[in-house]
């Protein structure tokens, strides 16, 4: 059964570009079902208004509660999942925030838009996530990210399990170096341990690196991580090194 996304928004459109890449051939093969709801189809207002100026003053205009919340009863109507509007209030979204919620069969997100949502929409509301502290145009540029985030955790979406698992931030760790051919470009040589072979060494390496670069570029995630017995000795043993440290 695929997993539903119903998306709540006054630009469908935006959405087109989950026909492309990864998420398109996981739809295409049923692991994923998108449905874009546009709002301003459930407006009572005869010139398909769905927002009015603010009681109290102020500058722009406010997402008005009808529209909205017979938008989410229509979705409801026919799915059991959790309401999610993308706003300022709300939890950051991360790695973790993604896990959770790649577990729920269907979820549906608001898009809020102008100055945001009449206060009252919130009781039909069952959580609430920002992408981050900065400001956006709308909600859809939020949304975007986090379903392509969340869909890339649905088993079946990813060639295997291992695309996401060793990728950055997933166990808190940023993603050790990548190199294709040629082996030299333009003077710059692929570290030699990776054109050995051996497999082992490969594996250790990649970890001291990815361990390295989490430290020195987010020691927010560094200090969160509960390193081994083996993590530490590949620290000792690769990060005190100067030849390592110019391989990267």
């Amino acid at each position: 059964m695929a997993v539903k996304f119903h998306i709540l928004t006054l630009f469908p459109g935006m959405f087109n570009i989950f026909n492309e890449s990864i998420i398109g051939r996981a739809v295409a093969n049923g692991i994923l079902e998108i449905n874009t709801v546009n709002i301003r189809d459930y407006t009572k207002d005869k010139h398909k208004k769905v927002d009015d100026y603010p009681y109290g003053g102020g500058a722009g205009m406010v997402m008005a509660a009808q529209p909205i919340v017979d938008s989410i009863r229509a979705v409801k109507s026919n799915s059991c999942g959790k309401v999610i509007y993308l706003g300022p209030r709300g939890r950051t979204f991360n790695e973790e925030v993604a896990k959770e919620l790649a577990k729920e069969k269907e979820l549906i997100f608001l898009c809020g838009h102008y100055e945001g949502i009449d206060e009252r929409v919130y009781k039909y509301i069952d959580d609430e996530i920002s992408l981050g502290d900065f400001v956006l145009t709308g909600g859809e540029m939020a949304c975007i990210p986090i379903i392509d985030s969340i869909s890339r955790l649905v088993p079946g979406v990813l060639s295997s399990s291992e695309s996401y698992i060793e990728e950055s931030f997933y166990n808190n760790v940023l993603e050790y170096p990548q190199y294709t051919r040629p082996p030299v470009f333009e003077g710059y040589a692929v570290p030699e341990v990776l054109l050995s072979g051996h497999h082992e060494k490969i594996r250790k390496w990649r970890r001291a690196i990815s361990l390295r670069i989490t430290k020195s570029k987010r020691p927010d995630l560094f200090s969160k991580l509960e390193l081994s017995s083996e993590d530490y000795r590949l620290l000792k043993e690769f990060l005190q090194s100067e030849d390592n440290s110019s391989e990267v």
